[in-house]
């Protein structure tokens, strides 16, 4: 059997991974209180024989002041000898902050009101829960199908965990720098699809745009050099526990030349193991939008 704690900071997903959970066979349980934990797991090994194969166990702050014991519950399992893992959801504090005033709940830990605050002192109190964390998965860039596709990945086809999140975006500087970025590149030195023609119209997307902007040896040879720095900067921000990287490529209106270098980019790292990749085209679609109105 396996036995899965799911926990995390409030806002990263914590709910919706113990319903994707639920939807892969787990029989879950939400919220149980610290003190019962030991006497359900001793439970959930012996539900074998009514069919239960996995178990997924939401445990977080709503626990309130009975959270400080968990630490000794989990060393009490491991000193019985049951098996567990922890899956630590995780999300920048802007992220957080931003859904809880989209779905405008009250955190759990804000009762003055501050969800800020509240997020610091929730850090505090589950710093020892993601220390022992199996997977800490980061949700700040992920849509729920590419969270479902990581929760597959590992308690499905039951592959090797990816720990870093690679997102590989496209933007245009004259709608500002993505705010999240770690990595920055200006790829506006490259020749303009924007003054030709027949390819204003276009965006990197398409076949005719790429070959132009990839024509250029100076597109070639900055692919190249890319490559070569980011899969040199990848293992050691694996090494340092970094679970997530934003690689922002931008040209003047986002459209053209940063679309092409972000796909680019992406083919040219996908296909590793290491690490999980996605891209986004932030802007591609603004310009459009702006000559409507």
């Amino acid at each position: 059997m396996r036995f899965v704690i799911v926990t995390g900071v409030s806002g990263a997903g914590k709910t919706t991974a113990l319903k994707m959970l639920e939807d892969m066979n787990y029989f879950c349980v939400d919220n149980l209180p610290v003190l019962l934990i030991e006497k359900f797991t001793s439970i959930a090994m012996d539900m074998t024989a009514e069919g239960v194969r996995n178990v997924a166990l939401g445990v977080d702050v709503r626990n309130g002041q009975s959270l400080d014991g968990l630490e000794h519950v989990l060393d009490s399992l491991e000193a019985a000898g049951y098996e567990y893992e922890i899956l630590f959801l995780d999300a920048r504090d802007d992220v957080l902050i931003k859904r809880y005033k989209e779905t405008r709940r009250n955190h759990p830990l804000a009762s003055d009101g501050r969800v800020d605050l509240g997020i610091r002192r929730e850090r505090e109190r589950l710093e020892f829960l993601k220390t022992r964390a199996d997977y800490i998965i980061d949700t700040s860039q992920l849509l729920t199908k590419e969270l479902r596709k990581e929760m597959e990945k590992i308690f499905v086809e039951d592959l090797e965990f990816k720990s870093l999140m690679i997102s590989v975006l496209s933007f245009g500087f004259k709608y500002g720098i993505p705010s999240d970025s770690d990595l920055v590149f200006d790829v506006r030195f490259l020749p303009n699809p924007y003054y030709i023609d027949e390819l204003r119209p276009l965006s990197g997307e398409d076949a005719l745009v790429r070959d132009y902007v990839m024509s250029s040896e100076a597109a070639q040879e900055f692919a190249r050099k890319l490559e070569d720095m980011v899969k040199f900067l990848i293992p050691h921000y694996m090494s340092e526990g970094k679970n997530n990287l934003v690689i922002s490529i931008g040209c003047t209106g986002g459209k053209h030349r940063s679309v092409t270098l972000a796909k680019e980019l992406y083919h040219r790292l996908e296909g590793c193991a290491d690490y999980g990749l996605r891209i986004e085209h932030r802007d591609i679609e603004k310009d459009a939008i702006r000559k409507k109105l």
